[in-house]
């Protein structure tokens, strides 16, 4: 049931990820991984380490992967799509600059698939309203957006658990304070093959390992704070952004994330894209001040991109190619999803 996430629910699940963790290594095929995100703005450093990363290597490593860009999930804190056709479209370029493979890699848009959407609905009737208000994460999101609660926003688990569920995904990454969303799919494929018949299998959080980046002012790295390097941003744009970036009057570099929250995000930040330690890069640029630090962390930011903006490049000026790669996914992700709503419609008698 999703509700808050006691230290033994998340001890329980995080064996569970290690075990598939092991596994996943020699068994790679028997993995379908479900991951995605909303397309509200550019991608940036934080999605690249927390996500984006990860899931290339599965990717790699021979587990069948699906890319859901989330644009119905735009609405459900946001009154307006304005961008969000340029948002998508440069979605699908940073996807593909950072290693996602389309041969291996469905890339698609839930507004594309229409009988994935239609799952909501045998879905909807297997959860509570108590069920869906106690979800953790719908309330952090709508405090967060000070937006009204929408019903999208308040079924925003349901329709994740579609998401997951329509292609029979059986892994999905996820950080600790996503892992209520995965118990609600769960239980709702259970509750599903219960009523109806098997037809779902019941997924489990893949547990990231991946750092948090943190933005340039020490606070999570977000677009709506502004403390974000995009990965389309220039060489020149992202100078200009750590040149700006808030650190303090102590002159010596030290990392400590409490007391000195701008300072150590531009470690850390050093430290994800060198392989360095904080405390190492620290001890290098000792006394040479925050004029020193930012102009260390710059360097090994954009060499870090070089080649991720290089290919970026190249696809800003295959534009037609990035859409046929998105046109192939959604008609792929098409013929899942209608193969699975026939399964459900067969399961619930629906067939006339």
């Amino acid at each position: 049931m999703a509700s808050d996430l006691t230290s033994d629910t998340f001890l329980a699940s995080k064996k569970i990820s290690d075990e598939i963790k092991a596994d996943l290594a020699v068994h790679p095929e028997k993995y379908t991984m479900l991951t995605g995100d909303r397309p509200t703005g550019r991608l940036h450093m934080g999605h690249y380490f927390g996500t984006i990363r990860e899931r290339v290597a599965l990717q790699n490593a021979g587990v069948t992967t699906r890319i859901i860009i989330a644009d119905y999930q735009v609405i459900t804190d946001r009154d307006t799509t304005a961008n969000i056709a340029d948002n998508v479209h440069n979605m699908v370029i940073d996807y593909l600059a950072c290693g996602i493979d389309p041969e291996k890699t469905i890339i698609f848009t839930h507004s594309a698939v229409p009988a994935l959407n239609q799952l909501m609905l045998p879905f909807l009737s297997l959860v509570t309203e108590s069920e869906l208000m106690r979800n953790p994460t719908v309330k952090a999101e709508q405090e967060a957006s000070g937006h009204a609660l929408t019903g999208l926003l308040l079924s925003y688990p349901v329709h994740q658990a579609c998401d997951i569920l329509f292609c029979k995904g059986n892994v999905v990454p996820v950080g600790k304070d996503q892992l209520p969303h995965i118990e609600q799919t769960r239980q709702i494929a259970r509750r599903f093959n219960e009523r109806y018949g098997h037809v779902f299998p019941e997924p489990h959080g893949l547990l990231t390992d991946a750092v948090e980046i943190p933005g340039l002012d020490g606070r999570k790295m977000s677009k709506s704070y502004g403390n974000a390097i995009a990965l389309s941003a220039t060489e020149e744009e992202t100078a200009k952004l750590i040149k700006k970036s808030q650190t303090d009057s102590e002159r010596m570099i030290t990392f400590d994330k409490e007391n000195r929250p701008g300072v150590s995000a531009l470690l850390t930040t050093a430290a994800l894209t060198t392989g360095r330690t904080e405390q190492d890069i620290a001890a290098e640029i000792g006394n040479d001040g925050a004029g020193a630090l930012k102009r260390y962390v710059t360097e090994s930011v954009n060499a870090y991109l070089a080649p991720i903006r290089e290919r970026r490049r190249e696809l800003e000026g295959q534009p037609e190619m990035v859409r046929e790669i998105l046109h192939e996914g959604n008609r792929r992700a098409n013929e899942i999803a209608n193969t699975t709503l026939d399964e459900v419609r067969e399961a619930m008698g629906m067939v006339y």
